[in-house]
């Protein structure tokens, strides 16, 4: 028999074990009820959206879309993995509007921004999709070239729903790639070692570094990652080490820019392959980033173009930027529209699909909004693709996409009384009013992608259908004054 002490002392002990063992025991089902709730809870997160989009790309320029002498390895994946668009067009044929139509789902003749200046700001009242995605919860981050508004007016990013915007405001600055300073929230961001003629920081790779900075921070959080890259937009002009891929294997035609604005440039085509390269790279390091966080089957990852290509507006089509189509940016002919759009969003999209659906950037407010289930903007453009992406449901299509392109006074902002360079698409018809206040030129798409015929004059109940539409298709823009700016600061002198 024990002592009585003995016995004493092991009572307590055991009941020390006893409660050691059941606060532990409490302590797992605590932590394993928080896992089960932390997956339910991300199952039920809204969807990450990552907009990425280059400048002045033609449709032509990818691999996955026909090009044979340019690398884009990461897009032509993405777009395996995807879905890629055939029928699919920027918001307008040059920057500015096309980004207005983007961020507000409006198409050309009722949204905010129709000139292309450079400054031009969104309205204090105009809704953007970060605003609607904010109602959401979501983070938005944005990153590369705004073109809606310069410092100091009503179109900044941070007045339209963005927590971060880094990169160009005014899009003119985004000429210049080794510019001595970017715009962080209103606020210059010096670029070492581009003052005095020295090229030390491509601007590209800033703004890269920054897109990638910003899934690192809101990782935990729904976020919308907007990203309008400036590449290959003018001025022409890339590293060494991109352009060292390309170098010799094509024919060239040096550049000589007369009056000294821009870089001259003795291997164009090596340059314009090497700057799409060095995009696709960075491409590949945001999806690479994604995949790090376990982010990717719960983001829808967009890529496109803000309009058609611009390489033929120097008569240049040794890449056939522009495809089969004709014209290029600044017009309203096919080439000058039609853009590059891949989707892409495991086990929810088809790997490998693609589709004829007729889109327009003015379709991304609706479809991001159904996605975060919010309501978009009452009275816009936009129809949502969210059933053409998902392959389920019925969707409801366009009776047709309309573009403009007015003339204005820069002094006063004013608009002439006049139809503008317009568009319209109509299902397999196309009318083009390639001047304004000009006649109305009519395609069948169906058969004549290329727009080589015009059949107006063989169609004149379709020809007045469409001349009815330009009239009642817009509304009369409000004055458009851009902001004074001073572009000497923006280049590297």
């Amino acid at each position: 028999m024990l002592p009585i002490v003995g016995r004493l002392r092991k009572e307590p002990v055991a009941h020390t074990m006893i409660k050691t063992m059941s606060s532990s025991r409490r302590q797992f089902l605590i932590s394993a009820g928080a896992s089960i709730a932390g997956l339910a809870a991300q199952s039920r997160r809204p969807p990450n959206i990552v907009w990425i989009m280059a400048d002045d790309l033609g449709i032509g320029d990818l691999g996955c879309y026909g090009q044979r002498k340019i690398h884009t390895p990461n897009i032509d994946k993405m777009a395996g993995e995807g879905m890629r668009f055939l029928n699919a067009y920027a918001g307008c044929t040059v920057c500015a509007p096309s980004r207005s139509t983007l961020m507000t789902g409006y198409h050309m003749g009722h949204t905010s921004v129709r000139t292309n200046p450079g400054g031009v700001p969104l309205l204090a009242s105009d809704v953007t999709v970060a605003q609607v995605l904010k109602k959401a919860g979501y983070r938005c981050g944005g990153y590369g070239k705004w073109g809606l508004g310069d410092v100091g007016t009503d179109g900044v990013p941070s007045k339209h729903g963005f927590d971060d915007f880094f990169g160009y405001y005014n899009q003119v600055h985004a000429h210049w790639y080794y510019t001595p300073f970017l715009i962080h929230n209103e606020e210059e961001y010096p670029l070492a070692g581009n003052t005095g003629g020295k090229r030390t920081t491509f601007s590209h790779d800033v703004i890269s570094e920054k897109a990638l900075g910003f899934i690192d921070k809101e990782k935990d959080n729904p976020f919308f990652l907007y990203v309008p890259f400036t590449i290959p937009h003018w001025e022409l002009l890339v590293p060494q080490d991109s352009e060292a891929e390309y170098d010799g294997k094509f024919e060239e035609t040096p550049w000589i820019d007369k009056a000294k604005h821009y870089a001259d440039q003795p291997k164009p085509h090596a340059t314009y392959a090497g700057m799409i390269t060095r995009m696709d790279r960075d491409i590949g390091r945001i999806l690479a980033r994604l995949e790090k966080y376990h982010l990717t089957d719960n983001t829808i990852v967009f890529f496109t173009s803000d309009n058609g290509g611009a390489l033929e507006i120097r008569g240049d089509h040794y890449f056939e930027s522009t495809s089969v189509y004709r014209g290029h940016k600044q017009n309203f002919y096919e080439g000058g529209i039609r853009t590059p759009l891949i989707a892409k969003w495991p086990g929810k999209i088809k790997a490998g699909s693609t589709t004829d659906h007729i889109c327009s950037f003015y379709d991304f407010m609706p479809t991001a909004a159904e996605l975060a289930a919010v309501d978009a903007p009452k009275g816009i453009d936009g129809i949502s693709m969210l059933p053409t992406l998902l392959g389920k449901g019925k969707q409801k299509k366009h009776e047709y996409l309309y573009w403009e392109l007015p003339r204005h006074n820069g002094k006063t902002g004013e608009f002439p009384k006049e139809l503008p360079m317009a568009a319209i698409r109509m299902g397999e018809w196309k009318a083009v009013r390639s001047k304004p206040d000009g006649p109305v030129e009519l395609y069948n798409l169906n058969k004549d992608v290329s727009e080589t015929t015009d059949v107006a004059a063989a169609n004149p109940k379709i020809r007045t259908k469409m001349e009815e539409l330009f009239k009642t298709a817009r509304v009369e823009p409000h004055p458009q004054k851009d902001p004074p700016s001073n572009p000497a600061r923006w280049r590297n002198m």
